[in-house]
């Protein structure tokens, strides 16, 4: 699940302010499964500068929408007459989805509502930890299933660094040493071996492929 939080409200109107109609347009996927820019926050937001623009004594109009998905053309194509009655949009999609809606709608000003910050979990309620960075080549098979990329704060392939102690990350001791997390679940698994077999260099032009990455897949018309 792609994982953001909303920006400052200051940030956000500074880039609102001149606008006379504002759309705040949540989005019903992962956003709103870690409670960034659903519906219930896009009407918060709303809400919010509504009140600043009364409060500054301007006559503005700011309504909100929730869509689907802001990263798939049915769901964006969907609200083209409501995006026509607004000087701006504030987008609370994720980066992906504020650059499609950005790309469908070219003449109105596509603004984001939201940090995107990794790709991760559920550990309980309201807290949310990275697990992937999605870098193109994944290694978890021959890691027992924990990324070092994501989990180690060097990226380390193979093995952990020198300031790796007791378990933690020299980063910080209430971070878990991503080697640490990686030896004990082969350890488990009766994997200890692997690492007797050094992981080559990483490719990084897999994770970004000479620039933005593609995936095509054939559709079956069937």
């Amino acid at each position: 699940m792609i994982i953001a939080k909303m920006k400052p409200i200051e940030e956000i109107i500074d880039e609102v302010k001149d606008h006379k109609k504002v759309l705040v347009a949540g989005c019903d996927g992962c956003v709103t499964v870690c409670e960034a820019g659903g519906m219930k926050e896009a009407q918060i937001l709303a809400s919010a500068l509504r009140m600043y623009f009364r409060q500054a004594g301007q006559d503005a109009v700011v309504d909100e929408i929730s869509m689907t998905r802001q990263c798939d053309h049915p769901y964006v194509d969907a609200v083209a007459d409501t995006v026509a009655n607004y000087d701006a949009v504030v987008s609370m999609a994720c980066g992906a989805g504020i650059q499609f809606l950005a790309e469908t709608y070219r003449g109105k000003p596509i603004l984001p509502g939201v940090n995107t910050c990794f790709i991760g979990v559920t550990e309980a309620k309201g807290e949310w930890t990275e697990r992937c960075q999605a870098c193109g080549d994944c290694l978890l098979a021959s890691t027992g299933g924990i990324c070092p990329i994501a989990r180690c704060s060097k990226r380390m392939i193979n093995g952990p660094c020198g300031g790796s102690a007791s378990g933690k990350c020299e980063v910080s001791k209430e971070t878990d040493c991503g080697w640490h997390l990686i030896y004990e679940r082969l350890k488990e698994l009766g994997q200890l071996d692997r690492f007797e077999k050094p992981v080559d260099p990483k490719d990084w032009a897999k994770s970004r492929d000479g620039g933005p990455r593609k995936i095509v897949k054939e559709v079956s018309q069937i």
